[in-house]
């Protein structure tokens, strides 16, 4: 790795804390929640920090929302997504996991793809004194934490052991091989995916693996349900389409939603229409716990 990739990335991974503040618009619900519980899960790469975020009405028994945080595998920090983590909890009545996996460039792929697809195991079998059921579990995430979902979504049915009820992808990157985009420009660079590239996946054939971008993966059917969300002006939009459309034709339920004149920053630069997008992901993992729900009793 090049020096100079090296302090790009530990720059970005150590200011993310005082540089993110996309969210601050849109804390239409749940500021009255608790500081979220902290626990240290067990992984295949070591522990992993992750913040509990419980509603204050009584949660649906059995069931949580394990979420991946976005910052493009550089930024080390869930917090970018308190916001979001505390809507959903409040709205939804769904515990809310928000998982602090480790980001380059102090680790590279697939690290962060592993320790997401361990937690949500480990919540599928219960999460320790959660008391958590696995066909009651969903998960998603924003950009990178969309490529996260997705890969956990395909993890998960590869492994065989169990599927999340629903995997919400938000503004999804999901082909490090390819260059869907390239010639455009937006909030998405094409200085920062390349960094990405070479920093996360500094192998070029671990790009083309389908847990590190789904859009590669040759099957699709039987994975979970989902949401996809992507935005018009966003140069990432054309992986999300290919893939609710490649969903779409191998048999998965999806729910494909775009935001119109927006770039990656999708909902803060309509937060009129967010509260819309927002509710409309809260009752799809509300249907979907309920349908887990109905499995087992």
């Amino acid at each position: 790795m090049k020096l100079s990739d090296r302090l790009a990335a530990a720059t970005m991974h150590a200011t993310a804390r005082w540089t993110v503040r996309y969210g601050e618009v849109l804390r239409f619900a749940g500021s009255d929640l608790p500081r979220p519980r902290l626990i240290r899960v067990p992984t295949r790469h070591g522990r992993v920090r992750v913040h509990v975020y419980r509603p204050l009405a009584e949660p649906v028994p059995g069931a949580a929302h394990v979420h991946f945080h976005g910052g493009a595998f550089l930024m080390r920090y869930p917090f970018m997504d308190d916001w979001w983590c505390r809507y959903l909890a409040a709205t939804t009545t769904v515990p809310v996991l928000n998982v602090d996996f480790r980001a380059a460039p102090y680790v590279a792929y697939p690290v962060a793809h592993h320790q997401c697809h361990d937690v949500a195991e480990w919540a599928a079998q219960g999460g320790g004194d959660l008391g958590l059921d696995g066909d009651r579990i969903s998960v998603g995430g924003f950009s990178s934490g969309g490529n996260l979902a997705a890969s956990v979504g395909l993890q998960a049915r590869d492994g065989g052991h169990w599927l999340p009820a629903l995997q919400v992808l938000g503004i999804p990157v999901l082909d490090f091989h390819g260059e869907s985009g390239h010639d455009e420009r937006g909030m998405i660079t094409p200085q920062l995916r390349a960094l990405v590239r070479r920093v996360y996946f500094p192998d070029p054939a671990s790009r083309l693996e389908p847990w590190a971008s789904p859009l590669r993966a040759p099957d699709l059917s039987g994975l979970p349900p989902a949401v996809v969300l992507t935005a018009e002006r966003d140069v990432l939009r054309h992986d999300g389409r290919r893939y609710a459309m490649r969903l779409r034709e191998a048999g998965v339920p999806v729910h494909h939603d775009e935001t119109p004149g927006a770039d990656h920053y999708f909902l803060t630069e309509n937060p009129v229409r967010a509260r819309t997008t927002m509710a409309m992901v809260a009752e799809s993992i509300r249907s979907a716990i309920a349908e887990g729900t109905s499995k087992t009793e």
